[in-house]
């Protein structure tokens, strides 16, 4: 664990400093993509908004802590990177099980999700899931973005040799999720064609952890190109579909 009292504050008002944090902070904010999507799906199996929002509070909050502390303990997260158990050829580290553990729930949860949709059941499904507890969705936010976190962690260490910089840029980071997951989330839940598209980065996403935890390297640029390129399809799509219902009922369009 690193001594608090060994923080460094004046690097905070130096230009390298200054500029070092906000690029940190814009790319934990981008890192941050897939977390949101997951919090705003899973938060919306809630009964009522203000659990669904306590939900996302909560889960980020904690999650906060969770990098900040991974942060502060730096020694044994690269201690991870470390090989230790034999599996399909190749030894693999506690981080590369963690990926692919984080990988395989994120295939599994929005497969599931995915499936409910397609065959119809979907209402009947969400009945059950309104029933959730609201500590069991906190605590999957929690565990999923301990996977991220890990990537989010490692990275904030490659970008900056400053500890400080690195917390200050994980809690902005966080802070503005948790501004922008309520629209996030009320945006996906009120489209259905939306909600689809959110699962299926899900499910790819899923994939590229469990690419990564089994030794492939996965350029995550392609992974964001895709999300971006879909996500301006899909917002087509829907002008077109919204120009249409006002064409419609002879309302102008705006």
């Amino acid at each position: 664990m690193i001594d608090l009292s060994s923080l460094d504050f004046s690097v905070l008002f130096t230009l390298h400093g200054l500029i070092g944090l906000l690029t940190l902070t814009a790319l934990e904010i981008v890192l941050g993509i897939d977390n949101i999507i997951f919090i705003s799906i899973i938060s919306n199996s809630l009964a009522s908004e203000p659990d669904r929002k306590k939900a996302r509070q909560l889960g980020l909050a904690l999650a906060m802590i969770t990098r900040v502390l991974l942060l502060l303990s730096l020694s044994w997260v690269m201690s991870l990177d470390q090989p230790f158990l034999p599996l399909l050829g190749r030894e693999l580290s506690g981080r590369d099980l963690v990926l692919i553990i984080g990988g395989l729930f994120l295939i599994y949860k929005a497969t599931v999700e995915i499936r409910e949709k397609v065959v119809g059941h979907a209402d009947e499904h969400d009945k059950k899931e309104k029933g959730r507890q609201l500590a069991g969705v906190i605590a999957q936010i929690v565990v999923i973005d301990l996977v991220f976190s890990l990537d989010s962690v490692i990275t904030a260490v490659g970008m900056s040799n400053e500890i400080l910089i690195m917390i200050l840029a994980v809690m902005i980071a966080v802070g503005i999720m948790m501004v922008a997951a309520g629209s996030i989330s009320a945006f996906v839940e009120k489209h259905a064609t939306v909600k689809m598209l959110a699962l299926s980065f899900l499910v790819m996403i899923g994939a590229a952890l469990l690419m990564e935890g089994m030794g492939e390297h996965v350029n995550k640029n392609y992974i964001y190109f895709a999300m971006g390129f879909s996500v301006l399809v899909e917002m087509l799509n829907l002008r077109m579909m919204r120009n249409k219902l006002l064409k419609g009922t002879g309302v102008k369009r705006p």
